[in-house]
């Protein structure tokens, strides 16, 4: 009645059977999309049994679905493409356990950052849209000159919500109080609360602390 235009390539054999999708008064059903496409054999196997040689993803997280509801993401006809915007996934579709499984369905960027990092992509990156990214290291901490070094060397177990600055060797504990001892700095656990940079002399104000940021009152 709508005009929905014609069936996508794949659904060509169903033309003018639409009872094959559609429910009378409902629209396209499920139920019925299921009886062809097995969620488990999406992007593996053909519906006639038969293995895709090139599947668009190299896994099938159909059967992570928190339930079946193809027109959610499908349309079997191509003219519904004025209408609806295709191409658009909701990540709220998978079960809660799949959600932070990126790298199973995205390949990883190739940029010098992401090749340094593996995972935890919900750190930095929302499920809504990839750009922009929630998180600016400047903000914190700027990766110059002998910073600019792996990930890990910084953020252990590939946590980035926590750092160490004793994976340096230049680092050790036994040097960082030796340094801020003979400056009169006894409070020097959180290095990035007055380092902004590999300038020592650099120092982060506006945080209550005065002169290099961690001399005591006494002192």
């Amino acid at each position: 009645m709508v005009g929905p235009g014609k069936l996508i390539p794949g659904h060509r054999e169903l033309e003018g059977d639409c009872f094959a999708c559609h429910q009378s008064f409902f629209g396209a059903s499920a139920e019925r999309c299921i009886a062809c496409h097995e969620p488990k054999d999406i992007g593996r196997l053909t519906t006639k049994g038969q293995p895709i040689a090139k599947p668009l993803t190299k896994t099938p997280f159909h059967q992570k679905l928190v339930k079946d509801d193809c027109v959610a993401c499908h349309s079997d006809h191509a003219g519904v493409k004025r209408y609806r915007q295709q191409g658009r996934f909701s990540h709220a579709l998978l079960q809660p356990d799949s959600r932070d499984q990126c790298e199973t369905c995205h390949k990883s960027p190739t940029d010098a950052l992401h090749q340094k990092i593996t995972g935890n992509c919900g750190e930095c990156h929302g499920q809504e849209k990839w750009v922009p990214a929630t998180f600016d290291h400047d903000k914190y901490f700027r990766l110059d000159r002998d910073h600019n070094v792996k990930c890990v060397t910084c953020h252990e177990r590939n946590d980035y919500s926590r750092y160490t600055c004793y994976g340096c060797h230049e680092h050790t504990p036994e040097n960082i109080r030796r340094e801020h001892i003979e400056e009169g700095i006894r409070k020097f656990d959180d290095c990035v609360e007055c380092h902004v940079s590999a300038d020592e002399h650099d120092i982060r104000d506006g945080r209550g602390r005065e002169g290099r940021g961690g001399r005591d009152d006494d002192d």
